[in-house]
């Protein structure tokens, strides 16, 4: 049995769709604010993070490993560019996805427990080992939090103007939420291992993880009333480097 404790820094390669928005316009199909539409220009980034990273691994051979982490989940703020506008015509319904005062616009905790297979190349007693492996982690998101300077302008933008539309009051009341869906992604792994003694040693790895989510951003009248939904897709894509130290029982 191999433990293993240390630091991991998470590198996002990330990549993600135009906004895409559905509104329950009411009254405001009047003033040319459609059910449907995307803003071009659009896009969000995910940050990268360090954090603290435990593993075990049982050997099923003396080459061939499986191997659990997991860890602290680290927290990722997300960022947004581009302006949210459905009618070009309707300055006063526009949100800067990009400004100061609004980014980050959200951020969140991430959980990613993974499940490897690896291969350990050279004997158990060479002092130095590669190693490559494959494996899955589940990802989900807790603590989405949206900035509150954000939500402020997401309210008073469109939650009034769309609670209004429907007549749905106090148009005041509105109120934003935000969630990341989780996914399965695949893992491809290589390190290598150096031993100090029988017990004791480190590792290296590097890991690349085809991590993807959806966004969601959703406001409520003060009723309940679902008046906007909007989605984007980000692939975040982690490059994770992990320094451990390493216990062999």
């Amino acid at each position: 049995m191999l433990l293993q404790a240390g630091v991991l820094n998470a590198v996002t390669l990330d990549h993600s769709t135009p906004l895409h928005t559905d509104v329950k316009p009411g009254l405001g199909v009047l003033l040319g604010i459609p059910a449907s539409f995307d803003s071009p220009g659009t896009s969000a980034t995910v940050s990268n993070a360090t954090t603290l990273q435990v593993a075990m691994s049982y050997f099923v051979t003396d080459h061939l490993a499986i191997k659990t982490e997991g860890g602290i989940p680290p927290k990722f703020d997300l960022r947004g560019k581009g302006v949210v506008q459905p009618n070009p015509s309707i300055a006063a319904l526009s949100v800067d996805l990009g400004s100061r005062d609004n980014n980050p616009i959200a951020s969140s905790r991430q959980w990613s427990p993974a499940l490897l297979l690896q291969y350990y190349f050279r004997q158990p007693s060479a002092r130095w080992r590669p190693v490559l492996g494959v494996g899955v982690t589940y990802t989900f998101f807790t603590d989405v939090k949206l900035k509150p300077e954000f939500e402020r302008d997401l309210n008073s933008t469109f939650g009034r103007s769309l609670a209004l539309a429907n007549l749905n009051f106090p148009i005041d009341g509105t109120t934003v939420k935000a969630k990341s869906a989780p996914d399965w992604a695949p893992i491809a792994n290589v390190g290598v291992s150096y031993a100090f003694d029988a017990h004791w040693g480190a590792a290296l790895s590097l890991s690349y993880v085809g991590l993807s989510t959806t966004s969601t951003i959703a406001i409520n009248a003060a009723d309940g009333t679902r008046l906007s939904t909007s989605k984007t897709s980000i692939d975040i894509n982690p490059l994770a480097t992990a320094l451990l130290i390493s216990y062999v029982f």
